[in-house]
């Protein structure tokens, strides 16, 4: 039997755009799915930023500069989004309303009310499948702790750290682009670029905080503006924040952090969750370590570090001695939503599925509290009220 062939469009023709063009071309690298994605027509307001997909991805028939004609192209059946956050409300709604599917880029809208307009076009469109992007949970070091997790291997929790980091804005000589600007990425500024990766297993696992006492830094003041002058920055460039989670069970501290200036890191993700019964920790640093330490009462107290088997939510053609890496965690977020897409959640091929719009909810619902926290130096409780 063939596989079913998904049909997408591509809103915003730009890195991520092509990565998932190379992870269409890799979908043979899956063993036992029965489903591919297609891209079949591109979108972007720059004409030449196409120009890579009529060359390179045969499958493409059509290019627009006016992502209204891909919305009306009828062979077009999903759509992967990717564009400035300012963008967000109007262009994912549209295609919500268009009937279809989306997986889009964080962090859905560029705040709050924008996130709440595509929650709205959602419920009245249940029949779409809407998404987030966020890969890293797909490395197998993390799918292993999402598995201790749910299993409850961790006893009472102690402590939670998660965060995301890179450094490439160390660079005082690097031009000024469109997260540097307020208007185009909104305020959250690291936030809202990098903080869904950090909140998507947290958010997952169910430990939503109850307050936050934020910590926000601009660290670069402005940057070249391409025309010989300066602009100024006007995003955050750091976040820290200092989280309590509160349980029917048990409560506990959460520190979260996002950083575009952190030195020596590029693209560090990473995970750590210590309790009176088992820790783990996993970091995309050491991508094939994992790190844990059972402990019973009396006991040693002893870390374990084991190289995970290149394994993750869906099988391979790829040996379990080699290494996993950032295009393999790409490619497994595609065949989760592409899974979803034919199958349903219900009857997906494994459990783990693509970060929820419930999820950027409450990504949105916590940073919006970190801006109160900074913005009057205490701690503000989140506002979970209307959202599960």
């Amino acid at each position: 039997m063939g596989k079913r062939v998904v049909p997408f469009g591509v809103i915003g023709c730009g890195l991520m755009g092509k990565e998932f063009a190379s992870a269409a071309a890799r979908f043979c690298h899956l063993a036992n799915v029965d489903f591919e994605p297609r891209i079949v027509v591109v979108c972007d307001a720059n004409e030449s930023a196409m120009q890579w997909f009529k060359d390179n991805v045969p499958s493409v028939t059509h290019a627009y500069t006016d992502y209204r004609d891909l919305l009306a192209d009828p062979t077009v059946e999903a759509v992967y989004c990717a564009v400035p956050h300012n963008l967000h409300e109007q262009i994912y709604t549209d295609i919500i309303q268009a009937g279809k599917h989306l997986l889009g880029e964080k962090p859905f809208g560029i705040d709050r009310k924008a996130n709440e307009a595509i929650a709205a076009a959602i419920r009245e469109n249940p029949q779409v499948i809407v998404r987030s992007s966020s890969e890293f949970p797909f490395f197998p070091g993390a799918q292993q702790i999402a598995k201790w997790v749910n299993e409850g291997r961790f006893g009472r929790i102690i402590e939670v750290e998660a965060g995301f980091w890179h450094s490439s804005d160390l660079d005082p000589t690097k031009p000024i682009n469109w997260k540097r600007r307020r208007a185009t990425n909104g305020e959250y500024g690291c936030m809202g670029d990098l903080g869904l990766h950090v909140l998507h297993l947290p958010m997952r696992f169910g430990w939503k905080p109850t307050n936050v006492r934020a910590l926000l830094s601009k660290v670069v003041e402005e940057r070249p503006d391409g025309r010989g002058g300066a602009a100024p920055c006007e995003t955050w460039d750091n976040a820290i924040l200092a989280c309590e989670v509160k349980r029917a069970d048990q409560q506990f501290p959460m520190v979260l952090s996002t950083k575009r200036i952190a030195p020596g890191h590029a693209n560090t993700w990473f995970i750590r969750i210590q309790g009176t019964e088992f820790s783990a920790e996993f970091t995309t640093k050491n991508p094939k370590q994992l790190a844990s330490l059972p402990y019973v009462p009396g006991g040693q107290q002893a870390w374990h570090i084991v190289d995970v088997p290149y394994k993750s939510a869906y099988g391979t053609i790829t040996g379990a001695i080699f290494e996993f890496g950032f295009s393999d965690s790409i490619l497994q977020m595609w065949a989760a939503f592409c899974d979803e897409v034919v199958h349903g959640r219900d009857r997906m091929t494994q459990p783990f599925y693509c970060a929820l719009p419930e999820e950027t909810a409450g990504s949105h619902r916590i940073f919006t509290a970190a801006l109160d926290s900074h913005r009057t130096g205490s701690t503000v409780t989140v506002d979970w009220e209307g959202l599960k």
